[in-house]
């Protein structure tokens, strides 16, 4: 799989299985998340992550947890 528009950025928290909390570029963004278990050991608060950024309108979320 290719993926573009790849932005850094800092993970916060998760509401629920879908949606993680994260910080991009000074700012705190919603993004989906591919995978809904639980990735307990891995989503840790301050966790370096890799997100997709998406201009798609009707997206909920703008950015992917990859």
């Amino acid at each position: 799989m290719k993926y573009e528009n790849i932005q850094k950025g800092i993970f916060l928290s998760r509401p629920n299985r879908f949606i993680a909390m994260c910080e991009v570029d000074g700012n705190i963004v919603e993004a989906h998340v591919k995978n809904t278990g639980r990735c307990k050991e891995l989503l840790i608060q301050g966790t370096e992550i890799f997100l997709q950024h998406h201009n798609n309108l009707k997206r909920k979320t703008n950015y992917t947890l990859i």
